[in-house]
C-alpha cells in the first residue's frame, strides 16, 4: 500500500480511537486514495458499519477496491466476520490495529466450505448455507436478502421464511427428498427462525469432501453460534420442522 494512503487510514484510526475507523480504497484513473467514512454501528468500539450515503458519494468519486477499519487495541488478525464480509464484498479488507499500526489485507477466496464455517449472521449463517447448496448444486442465484439479527423474536417483525419463500420460487411439499430446504422454529422464537438442506441417504456435498456416519437421512444447516455441520434429520430436529420447500428449479 502507498505511503501517503498508509498514512491517511493511520490519521483516521487515530482520530476514530478508541472507536473503529472504516473507509473505502478508492481507484480514480491510475491513482488510488483513502476515502474515510462515518462509523454508524450501534457499538463503534466493537464493530463498525459504513455509512450508506459516504459508499454512495465515494462511488460518484472513483471505483472502490477495497474495504478498510481499524482494530483498536488489538491485532490486525481478522474476525469470522471480517472474513466473512469480505467473501460477501468479494473485495480486498485492509485491516489496521491501533495504536499497533500493524496493517493487515486479506482477499475474498472465491469458495468457503459448506461444513465448519464459522457463523456470522447475515453472512454465514442458516440462510447463507442453503442459499451456497443450491448455487453450487443446482446453479440457482438468490437476490441479497437483508436480516437483522433477532428478527424473529417479535410478533411485530416480518416472518421471512414463510413471507419470501414463494417470490424466491419455492412451493411447499409434504415429504422431503434431497435438496429440499427444511425451515424449523428454534430457540425461543415466534417465527420460523432456522433452515437446512435435507440430503436424505446422500451425504455428498457438492465442490468438497464430506465424511458421515450411519443410515440418514442428513441434514446440512448452521446453528446460530457453532459451526456449519451435517447431522442426522430426526427425533428433536423432525418435531421443530415448519416447512418443507423444494425450488422450481431445483433438478
Amino acid at each position: 500500500m502507498r505511503k501517503h494512503i498508509l498514512s491517511a487510514i493511520q490519521a483516521h484510526a487515530a482520530a476514530e480511537y478508541p472507536k473503529e475507523c472504516c473507509g473505502l480504497l478508492l481507484a480514480i484513473g491510475r491513482k488510488q486514495q483513502y476515502f474515510p467514512c462515518r462509523n454508524i454501528a450501534s457499538e463503534p468500539n466493537e464493530e463498525f458499519r459504513l455509512d450508506p450515503e459516504d459508499y454512495a458519494a465515494a462511488e460518484d468519486l472513483g471505483e472502490v477496491v477495497g474495504i478498510v477499519h481499524s482494530h483498536p487495541d488489538a491485532t490486525s488478525r481478522p474476525s469470522p466476520r471480517d472474513l466473512a464480509m469480505c467473501e460477501a464484498t468479494a473485495l480486498p479488507w485492509h485491516i489496521l490495529s491501533w495504536p499497533e499500526a500493524d496493517l493487515r489485507t486479506i482477499v475474498p477466496t472465491g469458495s468457503t466450505p459448506l461444513l465448519k464455517r464459522p457463523f456470522v449472521h447475515g453472512a454465514w449463517d442458516c440462510w447463507a448455507i442453503c442459499e451456497e447448496f443450491y448455487k453450487r448444486e443446482y446453479g440457482i442465484e438468490f437476490e441479497a436478502f437483508k436480516r437483522a439479527d433477532g428478527w424473529w423474536e417479535s410478533t411485530d417483525n416480518t416472518s421471512l421464511y414463510e413471507a419470501n419463500f414463494e417470490a424466491a420460487g419455492f412451493y411447499k411439499v409434504d415429504q422431503p427428498q434431497r435438496g429440499d430446504m427444511i425451515v424449523m422454529e428454534v430457540g425461543r422464537t415466534v417465527h420460523p427462525n432456522h433452515a437446512g438442506i435435507f440430503l436424505g441417504a446422500d451425504p455428498s456435498l457438492p465442490g468438497e469432501d464430506s465424511a458421515a456416519f450411519g443410515p440418514g437421512p442428513f441434514l446440512l444447516h448452521h446453528l446460530h453460534g457453532r459451526p456449519s455441520e451435517m447431522i442426522v434429520f430426526g427425533g428433536p430436529w423432525l418435531q421443530r420442522t415448519r416447512l418443507v420447500l423444494r425450488h422450481r428449479d431445483a433438478r
